[in-house]
């Protein structure tokens, strides 16, 4: 194995394992979960490349594998975890990498590089030729190098002011005096419960929204659904909130929960009772001040009642709005599918399609699709919306989102062909995610956006689509 293919993969390898590792502090756009990689995983890559070179001719399929769904993947649990990793070996572990002028880095970049270095194999046949290469490295590397837009390190930064903020707050003392003559702690809280309890919507009564619904059609189904749940939402915040104006006023024995929630609130903070039932299931939604929570609340409730009061289906659907969105997703499948009842379908037998529209906000819409439905809400994370190329686009710098335009989703058979439209490499397909945080269980579907651009570059990238940005 004492050949320069064999120190060319060694150097890949070892870059890799480092990048891996290194992706980590991006969050989210790095890895949906921050695994552990250590040194087992790419010394048991190295003994299995030099058994491999050992027993005959390198075989690039093989040493992919190996090394993106064995030995690397085998710690891997999220299935678009598992894509960037095998795109990682794709592109890393090929017969380019071991002819002169191979770079991990970009051919182009969009920022400059420290140095402009080329982050190329290492010249040299001796181990003290590689240990110089390796002092030469950048102290700071660029995120291109890792493949993401030069604005993730824009993203890392605020990341870190944003856990450093938290950690103050969550340090500072919790009395409840107030030592300027201004309003106490209790003050605070106090008003602000009022405020909340004021912009509470009024309850749903079944009786009355019942008589709106069709109960024979899958989305009006879903959307008894949704009103139930929000109007458990409703009730419970209003009697917690009820509890700590009680408990300040001395009319409440006093729990570590209500202390939880008077600390939550004082800090503008969501309690966490109001979003967590106590076996850790989610009853509400996330947000990353109480104003937003609340003024989420008014937003499904208006959505919800306007549906009910309206002569027909809305004309589009706020898609962040939904607590159960999957729900909303297989009520459109069922409702499609029923439509060519007559051509054979059935529900197993369809997937969820979409395409991006040319209306750029709900409002423009003026009237619902044939089939299907129209969603918006969504934001584009990692990457732009090019109207003009009408397809995925690199991000601006230092804007770290973009908003959607309005999306047309409906039912097609497994079998029908993608779309023409979505580009030469048969376009991206990005996931679509609740929140930032991009975990099993917050993603909703995969929506196939065109792109003029290989898709590994925008896996990579980490692009998605998010319905919460914060």
């Amino acid at each position: 194995v004492e050949t320069a293919q064999w120190r060319v993969l060694v150097y890949a390898l070892c870059f890799q394992h480092s990048v891996v590792q290194e992706r980590r502090k991006y969050g989210a756009m790095g890895w949906c979960v921050p695994y552990e990689y250590n040194d087992g995983d790419i010394n048991a890559c190295l003994l299995f490349l030099e058994r491999h070179l050992y027993q005959g001719a390198l075989s690039w399929p093989t040493l992919q594998y190996m090394v993106a769904e064995v030995q690397y993947g085998g710690k891997i649990t999220d299935d678009l975890d598992r894509r960037l990793f095998r795109t990682y070996a794709n592109q890393w572990l090929t017969s380019a990498t071991t002819k002169p002028g191979f770079a991990f880095r970009p051919s182009e970049t969009l920022q400059k590089i420290e140095n402009d270095f080329g982050y190329g194999c290492p010249p040299g046949d001796t181990h003290d030729d590689y240990a110089a290469f390796a002092k030469t490295l950048p102290s700071v590397d660029s995120p291109e190098v890792f493949g993401l837009h030069p604005n993730a390190d824009l993203a890392f930064r605020n990341k870190e002011v944003r856990n450093l903020l938290a950690t103050i707050l969550e340090t500072q003392p919790k009395g409840g005096g107030s030592s300027g003559g201004g309003p106490t702690r209790e003050d605070v809280v106090y008003a602000k419960c009022e405020e909340i309890l004021s912009g509470i919507p009024e309850d749903y009564v079944e009786e009355v929204y019942a008589k709106a619904l069709d109960m024979s059609q899958p989305l009006d189904v879903f959307l008894n659904q949704e009103i139930q749940r929000l109007q458990l939402v409703i009730g419970s915040v209003r009697q917690k909130s009820n509890t700590i104006l009680g408990a300040i006023r001395g009319e409440v024995v006093i729990t570590q929960q209500i202390i939880d929630g008077i600390n939550a609130i004082f800090d503008a903070k969501v309690p966490h009772d109001w979003v967590f039932s106590p076996a850790g299931d989610e009853v509400s939604w996330q947000a990353p001040t109480i104003g937003f929570w609340a003024s989420g609340l008014g937003a499904r409730d208006d959505q919800l009642r306007k549906w009910i009061a309206g002569k027909g289906r809305p004309k589009s659907y706020w898609f962040p709005g939904w607590s159960n969105a999957a729900g909303f997703l297989t009520a459109v499948q069922q409702e499609v599918t029923r439509r060519h009842r007559n051509e054979g379908w059935a529900l197993d037998g369809v997937r969820v399609d979409s395409e991006v529209t040319e209306y750029d906000r709900a409002e423009q819409v003026r009237a619902p699709p044939p089939e299907g439905v129209y969603i918006s809400g969504l934001s584009l994370d990692g990457a732009i919306w090019d109207k003009s190329g009408a397809c995925v686009a690199e991000a601006k710098p230092k804007i770290l989102f973009c908003e959607m335009p309005v999306l047309f989703v409906t039912a097609v058979t497994k079998t029908a062909k993608k779309s023409s439209d979505l580009g030469p490499f048969g376009g991206f397909s990005c996931p679509v995610y609740k929140y930032v945080r991009r975990t099993d269980k917050y993603i909703i579907f995969m929506v196939n956006l065109p792109s003029q651009q290989k898709p590994d570059h925008w896996i990579l990238r980490g692009v998605a689509l998010l319905c919460f940005t914060s």
